[in-house]
């Protein structure tokens, strides 16, 4: 799909879109937990679907009445299917390659090249320690054998979500584990979200230090009643734009509530920033400091495996609009002074990518080309787009 966006003064409120990384870890814990749940308040973006139909190829009966999930969960150590379809989420993947080794039987897990090329060596790391076979091609991954509970112990700077998949299963394991998080720890708030989800369906894990997290066993996940709060992430778009954001919770553990802030100090001017525990942020403030002084980012280097390589993506988009980027080790430097760009922008197949330079074609006018990725976590991005004023022509 291609999008044109004309230069708009959008205007009005939105309500905030769920929590894409909140659905998904409810989700899990009402799939974990013996009885019937109901979480409300989701939407069904393309990353939450893979969620759902992964949950149901586990045995977990999911019935869905508009924007709420009932869900009745399953033994984790019964027999396991054999594919889990992941489409192109990373969460997905992740979160649930531990919660299939609850059981003994072979599973596979599939979704895209682009997926799979994603990093998974904590993983792979893991279950070569622990004597468990983990055999990856090139749109799938099998894995076997039974989780044992113990010390886990990888780089706290890789992605957060190895963490959070462990955080899920262990606790339905026997005898007490420990997950040791080599400095530094980034990305710290989406494991807190973890534990928090964790602990509204009475799972108590903790941290016991910057670097541990007890993981008490013999626990059992017990089913809620829940509403999925506000999303930061994606609210950071049209707070960008200075529309206000209607349902966020200013008390969020969600890393992503820092946008505000950040925003002011790129409206002071030339700012320098740390992202590496809101990496999501990273595209909506590059797009930001381009628009205002520009800015310099540390702690960028987890944006180089997302759905794209979003510095680089980034930076090639910028360079359209006559912005200069500069990318050093482990920073990027981002230029100022936007113009219309003359050539369409490419979404880089990446949700983040078009939403960001959604943001820019509200101020200078363009066309984005790819603009479907949005459907990844925001599936009615453009029509919350036109409900604030701004004007657009889509063509699919």
């Amino acid at each position: 799909m291609t999008v044109t966006i004309f230069p708009s003064l959008p205007s009005g409120t939105i309500k905030a879109p769920p929590s894409k990384s909140m659905a998904h870890r409810l989700l899990i814990c009402a799939g974990l937990a013996r009885g019937e749940s109901r979480i409300k308040g989701v939407s069904f973006s393309e990353d939450i679907l893979a969620t759902i139909d992964c949950l149901k190829a586990l045995g977990v009966e999911v019935r869905t009445e508009g924007n709420c999930v009932e869900i009745t969960g399953t033994d984790p150590e019964g027999p396991a299917v054999a594919v889990l379809p992941c489409r192109e989420s990373g969460s997905t993947l992740r979160f649930l390659i531990p919660v299939c080794i609850l059981s003994e039987a072979e599973t596979r897990l599939i979704g895209s090249e682009s997926l799979m090329k994603r990093p998974l060596v904590v993983y792979e790391r893991l279950f070569a320690e622990k004597g468990l076979p983990f055999k990856k091609t090139g749109n799938s991954l099998s894995v076997k054998g039974k989780l044992p509970p113990g010390e886990y112990c990888f780089a706290g700077n890789v992605s957060s979500q190895f963490a959070s998949g462990l955080l899920f299963a262990l606790p339905l394991l026997e005898e007490n584990s420990r997950i040791k998080l080599l400095p530094p720890v980034e990305s710290r708030s989406y494991i807190d979200l973890t534990l928090s989800a964790m602990r509204a369906f009475g799972v108590m894990s903790a941290w016991e230090s910057p670097e541990y997290i007890s993981v008490p066993g013999g626990q059992c996940y017990l089913p809620q009643e829940l509403t999925v709060e506000g999303d930061w992430s994606n609210s950071a778009f049209f707070l960008a734009m200075g529309i206000p954001v209607m349902g966020l919770d200013e008390n969020s553990l969600q890393g992503d509530r820092v946008c505000r802030e950040y925003f002011r100090a790129l409206d002071a001017g030339f700012a320098e920033l740390d992202i590496s525990d809101c990496p999501d942020l990273g595209p909506v403030l590059f797009a930001y400091a381009a628009l205002h002084s520009g800015g310099r980012f540390s702690g960028t280097d987890r944006l180089r495996i997302k759905e794209s390589d979003r510095l680089a993506s980034m930076r090639e988009e910028l360079a359209k609009c006559g912005v200069e980027i500069c990318l050093g080790e482990n920073t990027i430097t981002v230029g100022s002074g936007v113009k219309r760009p003359e050539v369409p922008l490419d979404g880089h197949k990446d949700h983040r990518i078009v939403m960001a330079l959604s943001v820019l074609c509200t101020v200078t006018g363009g066309t984005i080309c790819g603009a479907e990725a949005v459907c990844k976590s925001f599936p009615d991005f453009f029509e919350v787009l036109r409900s604030v004023g701004v004007k657009t022509e889509e063509v699919l």
